[in-house]
């Protein structure tokens, strides 16, 4: 029997402090070492012991979270998990935070819905395995670990169809499609920084919650030659643009004629995500079929896996990062595993490559 992950929490917040608790120790799989109300406290428990992972707020007293983990990743990197709250501060704040070596976002529990703290539930508990099994500052891979299932897991059939029979008229677009986890927001960045101003239209989904989603489109859109931007309902697929699914909805790929468009809409947890990477490869595969070009990087489980094995069944030729780099080599592997994948490649070497499959 694997041991637990043992995880430290740090958060002003007493609720919120008690709250994370209380969702970590539900879960077998994890354990709470330690908690604590600022980072000065925190740093004084890791002088006598190690956790496995941190859970850190980015606003707090005494030393702000931003240097608490530039601290940790000078000192002794340890795996780090921003829990951060939804105002456009604390979003800027968890996206730099990402920037300096964070491997995760999640968002403040709170009070709602039965549906909503299940699903919260389950964002805080994967978030924290996938940070455990990820590579980030540690010098030497993770050890691997096979995860037990914490609930049973709804597929893309919940929000649309299997890709048909229906043959579409190959068009001279391509149509890029991403899917990346733990480890993608700085994937992406190298990614798209390096396609032209005249790139093939992306879309893309990252798991992330909801409001970080935009501070993200914003953050590349200044750094890179295309435009990038938080995905809204029927918003067109054009070159020189990406576009990213907001967090806690849906993004699906949709053909009118030969404009390409997207559909962002409510639904279930598909792979325990929503957005699901399953629903939008699904989605490439049975309105863009071999117009589309797929592409799978680093996160941990399956989502993507099997809506890449039927874009390539499709006619789309398929893209996966290689294990060396990424963060986690999980969805890339499942989709390996499932002869979806037309191509292994390192994270450099897939924007050209890519690139050179839409001319």
């Amino acid at each position: 029997m694997q041991k637990p992950i043992r995880v430290m929490i740090v958060d002003d917040s007493a609720v919120v402090r008690q709250t994370l608790k209380e969702v970590l120790e539900a879960d077998p799989a994890l354990e709470v070492m330690a908690v604590a109300s600022d980072p000065i406290f925190a740093l004084k428990r890791l002088e006598s012991e190690r956790p496995d992972v941190i859970i850190t707020d980015v606003e707090m007293p005494r030393m702000d979270g931003l240097s608490f983990l530039k601290t940790i990743m000078e000192r002794d990197p340890i795996p780090v998990v921003v829990c951060s709250s939804k105002t456009d501060e604390g979003s800027g704040n968890a996206i730099r935070a990402l920037e300096y070596g964070a491997v995760e976002i999640i968002q403040k529990p709170k009070l709602g819905t039965k549906q909503f703290l299940e699903e919260s539930k389950v964002r805080i508990c994967d978030s924290v395995k996938a940070a455990h099994l990820s590579r980030k500052g540690l010098g030497r891979p993770r050890p691997r670990s096979v995860l037990p299932e914490v609930a049973p897991k709804l597929t893309a059939d919940v929000m649309l169809p299997k890709p048909d029979s229906r043959v579409f008229v190959e068009t001279t677009e391509k149509i890029v499609v991403v899917g990346a986890s733990t480890g993608g927001t700085e994937a992406l960045r190298e990614f798209l920084e390096a396609f032209p101003e005249d790139a093939p239209g992306i879309v893309i989904v990252q798991h992330m919650p909801e409001h970080f989603t935009a501070a993200f489109a914003k953050r590349l859109d200044g750094l890179c030659r295309i435009s990038v931007k938080e995905a809204e309902d029927n918003d067109t697929v054009i070159r020189g643009r990406a576009l990213i699914a907001p967090g806690n909805r849906h993004t699906l790929l949709k053909r009118s004629g030969a404009r390409y468009y997207v559909e962002v809409k409510d639904g279930p947890l598909v792979c325990r995500h929503r957005p699901s990477v399953d629903v939008l490869f699904r989605s490439a595969a049975r309105y863009a079929s071999k117009n589309a070009i797929g592409v799978i990087m680093t996160g941990m489980g399956d989502d993507g896996a099997r809506g890449m094995k039927e874009m390539h069944d499709a006619g789309a030729f398929t893209f996966a990062q290689d294990e060396s780099s990424c963060v986690v080599f999980g969805m890339p592997n499942e989709a390996i595993k499932l002869g979806g994948v037309d191509a292994v490649m390192g994270l450099d070497e897939i924007a050209p490559a890519v690139q050179r499959r839409a001319l």
